[in-house]
């Protein structure tokens, strides 16, 4: 573990931003020409598109498939994550009989309505490539459930998470039959993380709330930097009304003397978040003033960005993801790990420029404004409120020149699903309207309804099975011809994208 960032930046061959003449110069044996001509196509294609994502598939050993499905079966008996008790007094009678593993290491708290995974992605990559152990840990997952608790930027093996689940089941157990309620789905899962990160060991556990903040089973952390993502609306049902009432159960995450990273918000959500902030003296640095984005252009595969942080600038970072949002998000997690790293308070130099350049480079995001098909282009993201779907609407239209672009949506009936479609309608030719496997899953016919209000009965199309939806929708995507520029773009559940992914031979 390093204690100086700052001194680590060491060349690393495999670099995708290694130099174009260092790549020319290893051509010795080539025609000059020839090499200028393959170096430059190299260089293209390493900087050309995303990282393979790290989504596991099923076990391949059918005695651990089934010990997985095993867990993946007990786990289904308890509430879901979206019934709950607003209460951490269960999490917390589970971290005593634990041993408080989450007291073992520092810890980096995220909460917000959108981008929390992405964020925590990109945390993780930054603190990895300055040679720190992590552990992440996330909700909810694309297609593996072990995909949740992550050990060194990869999600844990199958072997380890029934391993994970073993060692704390009797001690589960124990608290359940303390309780009024049994701990819930999420808060086995959150006792699991925090056991696995204690026994790895971590150096530092970055950490996305399920839902909210201050009754949230992962708020038994005191984390040294609370991160706030931008709050909109969503789970009003449980948070409140306006972004300020949200933001009033999400502060509970900024603890006493901690640094919050504060995401551009809403007036009223700003305001709770720095009277919190007044309240346990806490240090607030504020993107658009302390840091934020200085500039940005569209890259192959990405974007270039030149970000300022709280120790200065850094230039040219190239970020293989689409979309002004992830540059947004690229900013709050660089500023994350500068305040975990002291930078801005005890040292004032930045971290050092080329550890972070590689460490963005390698950022994957699963499931959001993710390519997995060509010819058609076929694009999957996880936007499921309205501000989700506005943010991925503008991405869509600035990363992609398609001619036709066809909408595959799987929404939850418990979501603001014509907010959704609003923000959608202006960039989709037409939608097919289906329905993930999920009990929470808005019925197609339900979901058609609301959507031929918002673009007409001729532009919506309803196919109830998703892989009929898929097929439809790469069938209209193609009417224009092989180059014309038809793409898709499957949307409305974290769960509707995972299914798809897979259907699509990803996973």
């Amino acid at each position: 573990m390093s204690d100086n960032p700052g001194e680590n930046g060491r060349p690393d061959p495999s670099d995708p931003l290694d130099s174009f003449d260092e790549i020319i110069d290893a051509e010795t044996t080539r025609d000059p020409d020839l090499a200028v001509i393959e170096a430059g196509s190299r260089t293209l294609r390493t900087q050309g598109g995303p990282p393979e994502a790290d989504i596991p598939g099923r076990p391949e050993d059918p005695e651990v498939d089934a010990a997985l499905r095993a867990v993946e079966t007990e786990l289904a008996t308890r509430w879901g994550e979206t019934k709950l008790e607003p209460s951490v007094a269960r999490i917390a009678a589970l971290m005593d009989v634990l041993g408080e593993p989450q007291r073992s290491y520092p810890s980096i708290h995220i909460t917000g309505t959108n981008g929390k995974t992405t964020t925590a992605r990109m945390i993780e990559a930054l603190l990895g490539a300055f040679e720190l152990r992590t552990g992440r840990y996330t909700s909810p997952h694309v297609q593996s459930i072990t995909e949740r608790i992550s050990l060194d930027g990869a999600p844990v093996s199958a072997e380890r998470f029934i391993e994970t689940y073993d060692d704390v089941k009797p001690y589960v157990e124990m608290v359940d039959a303390q309780q009024e309620y049994r701990l819930s789905f999420f808060e086995v899962l959150t006792g699991m993380a925090y056991a696995a990160f204690a026994d790895a060991p971590v150096d530092v556990a970055v950490v996305e709330v399920g839902m909210g903040g201050s009754w949230d089973a992962t708020n038994v952390i005191d984390g040294d930097v609370a991160v706030v993502t931008p709050i909109d609306l969503d789970h009003t049902d449980r948070l409140g009304g306006t972004p300020g009432e949200i933001a009033t159960e999400k502060a509970g995450i900024v603890k006493q003397d901690a640094t919050v990273i504060l995401a551009q918000q809403p007036v009223d959500a700003a305001q709770v978040m720095l009277k919190k902030a007044v309240d346990v003296n806490a240090t607030v640095a504020r993107e658009g003033l302390e840091f934020g984005v200085v500039a940005r252009q569209v890259a192959v595969g990405g974007q270039l960005v030149t970000l300022r942080g709280l120790g200065g600038e850094y230039d040219e970072v190239y970020l293989p993801l689409h979309g002004a949002h992830q540059a947004h998000n690229a900013a709050v997690a660089l500023a994350a790990v500068e305040a975990f790293f002291g930078v801005g308070a005890q040292r004032p130099e930045p971290l050092d420029l080329d550890t972070v350049r590689r460490a963005f480079a390698a950022v994957a995001s699963p499931g959001r404004m993710e390519v997995v098909r060509r010819s058609p282009t076929v694009v999957l993201d996880a936007a499921h409120n309205p501000a989700g779907a506005r943010v991925t609407a503008e991405a869509v239209g600035e990363a992609f020149q398609f001619s036709r672009l066809i909408g595959v949506v799987g929404a939850s009936g418990d979501k603001n699903v014509r907010g959704l479609l609003e923000a959608f309608e202006p960039v989709f030719a037409e939608v097919v309207v289906t329905q993930n496997s999920s009990h929470r899953a808005m019925d197609a016919d339900e979901l058609a309804g609301i959507a031929v209000e918002v673009f007409g009965e001729d532009r919506v199309q309803v196919e109830p099975r998703l892989p009929d939806a898929l097929e439809a929708a790469i069938t209209l995507a193609e009417e224009e011809g092989e180059f014309a520029g038809g793409g898709v773009l499957v949307t409305g559940s974290v769960i509707t994208v995972g299914e798809a992914r897979l259907l699509l031979g990803k996973g």
